[in-house]
Formats: structure tokens, C-alpha cells, sequence
């Protein structure tokens, strides 16, 4: 085992490079894992260092160094000067308050500030730093400057620190990165090296397997994990989120019990999880019962489960359960977070509150700078489904003027509405705008079926050309929609010429009925949008 370990830290360099092209010289950012001196931000002016230099309140309003960077208010200023400040003063700084205060901030989403104390803890020579603590370095740096600025730095580390810990750090960025085979590669690298010593690997690539919908590699991976390890909380709550998938509510029940006999306690996430499944398999008393024991768990030191809260009461039609816990939140914190927005006015618009709905939107629109697209698509979502098409447009011009930008949501959701009113040249136009909003399209093919089906039985020609050049540019082609753009000449009466040229520029094969559609609008008339074509 040893000597496995000695050969991957010698030879990890030349050896994921092959299997996954984890060091690749052309995407390497040659800046990414250097020690960078943070200069303080401009902005705030005066007052805000006396606000930042008072720091949060902590134990009575003590002036702490973890209160100061705790409470920087911008992404622009500076950690590095705060604590340079904290030492000029005559302060101590220790290696166990900085850890505890990158952990603070890493709970907070405040990344960047995380990541300059790391690396000004990395120059201090007086501070020893551990393989855990690169492996929190590496997982910001992912976070805040990209993989390829993570992968860069794992490549630095001295080789003592490329062990088990930072491979880990490593393997969650390929998974948060949906890298299935990078995160596979690197995983059977540390399986040889001896580096699964926990359950942590195993549960990262549990997560990204679930994730991808490849559930049929979950038992293998439970399997081996219990062969190495012990499962945690974490991995039971995985394997039940697996089972609920697929709606197999006995499947389920058993790993329920598992983790009574491995005499762990289920948290709110195993009941969020359980509450889910009863409601959708409609065993509405389990659900109830197993939200109530959800509701016992949660508590402000887990904020995120007061979203889930709502949609589960939501999902159950519990119109009084979803305004308690709204009131609970608002009592709990100074202010909602884009979360509970989403989840409260998601809920209310299922249970047919839309003018409660719209209030909240103006309410989160009032408070929130974020600009979340999510949000207002629930409201534009409601008007479309509703066909109160005028409203919906004006909701819109409402969320642009505001500086939201329509994200693929948004296209798709209006593409929707305007299919209903059958207005076919706005479908296409708003289906052209989603797809040039992503940078890869998930094919949705309900929508494209219902859209083409549209375009022929209104015998669009110029609809339907246009619907194939966004789907070609997409790299969308194949012999239905052919067949589809074919069926729409021939409802026209039109002639479409070239067809089995174009389809041989686009390696889509012609089968039957392309060809008796060829056929058959051979003998149609020749028009302007079919000439153009050609």
C-alpha cells in the first residue's frame, strides 16, 4: 500500500494527464495556484472601514479578528488588509481562529474573502499548514478562479500534501463540474493509493451518479463502500434520494430502517427526502407524518431546510402550513434569501394564491439585488398558464426594465404561452432566443414535437425553415424533423427542393416516409421560400 501511495505521489502528474487529461498544458491557467497579495478594494470610503474596522458583534460586541472579516462588506475589500490591520494593532493571529473563520465564511457563500485568508496563511512561515487545509485552498480556488486554476494548484502541491485530502477537494470539483470521467479517473487513482478512507469520496461520486440519473451504479458503489468504510448519514440520505427517484417507496423503507440499525440519527434531509416520496407515491399520511419529524430538526443552525419546509407543505396542499413557516422564517432572520422566495412563491402559485404570489414577487423585488431569473419566471409562468398572454408581456418588459436578464426559462415559458395562441412567429423567435441564451442545449423534445406539429398543421413553410436553422445551428438534425419540415410543404402545397442534399450536408439519413414525402411534394409548386432555400 505503501509503496502504491509513494508511486501516485511521484507520478501523478504524467499519470492523470494520460487517463484524464487532468494537467493538459492548454488548460492550464499559469497564474492559478499562486499567492496573491490581495489589495483593498476601492468603495465604502471611511465609513465603512470604521464599520468593518468595529467588526461584527461577537460575545457582547468584543472586537474580534474574526468579527472584522466576518463583516467586510464588499468583495472588493480586502481580507489580507484586514488582518495585516488586526496584527499592526498588536493582535495575535492564530492558525485555528483563521480555520475557523474560512469555515464561517465558506457557510456564507463569501468565497473570495475565504481564499485570500488561505492564502496569506500559505506566506506566513511561522504557520504550519496541514493536507486539509490545501484541500480547503484547492476547493475555493474551484470555486472562485475555475477547475483549471484547482487543477493547476493540486499539480503544485509538495507531494506530501497531494494525499488523500486533496484529492477529495479535487474529486468534488469534478463532480460539482459534472466531469464524469475525470471524477471516475481520479477516483480508481485513489482507490490504488489507498486514499478512500472515509466515506467522503464514496458520497461524492454517489452524488454526481444520482445526479446524472445513472442510478443502476449506486448499489456497486454502496456495495464497495461498505466494504472500506462506514456509511454515514450523508450516504444513507443519497441512497434513499436514489430509491425516491424511481418513486419505490419499499426499496426506500429498508434503507430507512438501515440507518436505525446503524444506530445513526436521521436528519431533516432523510425526512425531506421521505416526505417527498410519500407525496408523489400519494401515501399523503406517511408524508404527514414524516414531515412533522422533519419539522422537529429544523431550526435556524440549518436554514436551508426552511425552503424544503415550504415545498413539502406546498406539495401536500397545506395552505397553513406553508404561511407558518414563512411567518417562522421572517421571525428567525432579518431577511429572506432567494431560496425561500423561490420555494414560498412556488407554493402559493400551486395552491392557486396567485395574487399572494404576485405580492411576494413585489416584496423580493423590493429587497433582493441578486436579479435571479427563477423568480420572476414563477409570476411569467403563471400569466402564461393562464393565457393572460398581455399581462404576461407586460410582466416581462417589468423583469427587463429591472435589469433581469431572461434566462432559457424565461424564452421557453413565453415560446409556451405564444404556442397556445398558436402565434407561430413568435414560438420560433422566443425558441431561438433560448437556445442562444445556453451554451449547450439540452434538447427538449416534447417542446420541439409540439412546436413542429404546429408548424404543419398551419403549413408554416417560412415558420418551419426557420425552426430548422436554429436546429441545425443547435446541432439538432435528424430524419423526424426532416420528415416534419417535408409534411409542412406538402400542407402548403409547396415543393421542397434539395431536401436529400441538405440532409446529406447535416449526416441525416432519409428513411420511407422521407422519401414518399420527397416524392409526393415533387410534383407541388415551386414558391419563393422554397427557391431561397436551394
Amino acid at each position: 500500500l505503501n509503496m502504491n501511495r509513494n508511486i501516485f505521489l511521484r507520478s501523478t502528474r504524467p499519470t492523470l494527464a494520460s487517463i484524464c487529461r487532468l494537467f493538459s498544458a492548454a488548460t492550464m491557467d499559469p497564474a492559478a495556484g499562486a499567492v496573491v497579495k490581495t489589495r483593498s478594494g476601492g468603495g465604502g470610503g471611511a465609513a465603512t472601514d470604521k464599520r468593518e474596522a468595529r467588526g461584527a458583534s461577537v460575545a457582547g460586541g468584543r472586537d474580534t479578528l474574526g468579527g472584522r472579516l466576518l463583516s467586510l462588506m464588499y468583495t472588493k475589500r480586502s481580507a489580507v488588509v484586514t488582518i495585516r490591520k488586526w496584527k499592526e494593532e498588536g493582535h495575535s493571529v492564530r492558525k485555528y481562529e483563521l480555520n475557523r473563520i474560512v469555515r464561517e465564511l465558506r457557510k456564507i457563500k463569501r468565497y473570495k474573502h475565504a481564499l485570500e485568508i488561505c492564502e496569506w496563511m500559505v506566506l506566513q512561515e511561522e504557520i504550519k499548514l496541514q493536507p486539509g487545509d490545501y484541500a480547503v485552498h484547492l476547493d475555493l480556488i474551484s470555486k472562485i478562479r475555475g477547475l483549471n486554476s484547482a487543477e493547476k494548484f493540486f499539480e503544485d502541491l509538495p507531494d506530501q500534501m497531494r494525499g488523500h485530502a486533496a484529492c477529495t477537494s479535487l474529486l468534488h470539483s469534478y463532480v460539482q463540474n459534472k466531469l464524469s470521467d475525470k471524477a471516475e479517473a481520479l477516483f480508481e487513482k485513489m482507490a490504488e493509493c489507498g486514499f478512500l478512507k472515509s466515506c467522503l469520496p464514496y458520497n461524492h461520486m454517489l452524488s454526481m451518479y444520482i445526479s446524472n440519473g445513472q442510478f443502476e451504479k449506486v448499489p456497486a458503489m454502496i456495495k464497495e463502500l461498505k466494504s472500506k468504510t462506514s456509511p454515514d448519514i450523508v450516504t444513507y440520505n443519497l441512497w434513499l434520494t436514489a430509491f425516491a427517484s424511481g418513486n419505490d417507496v419499499e426499496a426506500a423503507e429498508k434503507v430507512y430502517l438501515k440507518v436505525k440499525e446503524a444506530d445513526l440519527s436521521p436528519d431533516w434531509v432523510t425526512y425531506s427526502v421521505l416526505t417527498n416520496l410519500y407525496s408523489k407515491t400519494d401515501n399523503l399520511e406517511k408524508a404527514k407524518l414524516a414531515l412533522k419529524e422533519m419539522e422537529k430538526l429544523v431550526s435556524k443552525k440549518n436554514r436551508v431546510a426552511f425552503a424544503s419546509l415550504i415545498s413539502l407543505h406546498g406539495n401536500l396542499g397545506d395552505k397553513d402550513g406553508v404561511n407558518l413557516t414563512w411567518k417562522k422564517i421572517k421571525s428567525s432572520f432579518k431577511k429572506m434569501n432567494d431560496a425561500e422566495y423561490l420555494s414560498m412563491i412556488s407554493a402559493v402559485v400551486k395552491l392557486g394564491e396567485f395574487e399572494q404570489a404576485k405580492g411576494l414577487y413585489d416584496e423580493w423585488e423590493s429587497v433582493s439585488g441578486t436579479r435571479d431569473a427563477r423568480i420572476p419566471n414563477l409570476i411569467l409562468g403563471e400569466y402564461m398558464k393562464r393565457d393572460e398572454i398581455l399581462l404576461g408581456e407586460k410582466f416581462y418588459e417589468r423583469i427587463v426594465e429591472k435589469g433581469i436578464n431572461p434566462s432559457y426559462s424565461t424564452w421557453e415559458i413565453l415560446a409556451r404561452g405564444y404556442l397556445k395562441r398558436k402565434d407561430m412567429e413568435r414560438v420560433v423567435d422566443c425558441f431561438g432566443k433560448a437556445i442562444d441564451s445556453v451554451k449547450k442545449w439540452t434538447v427538449n423534445e416534447r417542446l420541439v414535437k409540439e412546436v413542429c406539429k404546429e408548424l404543419e398543421e398551419q403549413g408554416d413553410v417560412k415558420g418551419a425553415e426557420k425552426l430548422m436553422t436554429i436546429l441545425q445551428k443547435a446541432g439538432h438534425v435528424n430524419t423526424q424533423l426532416y420528415n416534419s419540415l417535408l409534411r409542412t410543404y406538402a400542407k402548403a402545397g409547396e415543393m421542397a427542393l434539395i431536401v436529400e442534399e441538405r440532409m446529406a450536408k447535416d449526416n441525416v439519413e432519409l428513411d420511407d416516409e422521407t422519401k414518399e414525402l420527397i416524392r409526393l411534394t415533387s410534383r407541388m409548386r415551386v414558391t419563393e421560400i422554397s427557391s431561397t432555400i436551394s
